[in-house]
């Protein structure tokens, strides 16, 4: 299930985005976090499943009719299952009314997901 970032879950954001290559320099994670907290056009949504949070995805607003997709990670011990598919058509379903693209660093992943709709 997708839920919106808040602060009090900023240790368990961290952990999941520091997974994503350009995110491993911890001022450059912390700076990331506090984009998505203090910017509007930023939104970063966790993945829960049961009493677990084992994903991120994160999207940058562009224009009225943009989304990109900044961010995807699982953790790695619920990897292979397909919760990254998920969260991304989770997100492409919460903004329907927009176009969802990918950015450099999702590109690859985003096009799998949009190859197996489930």
């Amino acid at each position: 299930m997708l839920i919106r970032f808040k602060k009090s879950f900023e240790k368990i954001a961290m952990g999941l985005l520091s997974f994503m290559p350009a995110e491993k320099d911890l001022k450059q994670l912390q700076q990331t976090i506090k984009q998505y907290e203090t910017s509007a056009e930023w939104q970063l949504f966790l993945w829960k499943q049961d009493e677990d949070i084992i994903g991120a995805i994160g999207v940058v607003f562009k224009g009225e009719d943009l989304v990109e997709v900044q961010h995807i990670t699982v953790n790695p011990s619920h990897r292979q299952q397909g919760i990254g598919k998920q969260m991304v058509h989770a997100v492409t379903d919460l903004y329907k009314n927009k176009t969802v693209i990918p950015n450099d660093e999702t590109e690859a992943f985003f096009e799998k997901c949009k190859d197996c709709k489930e």
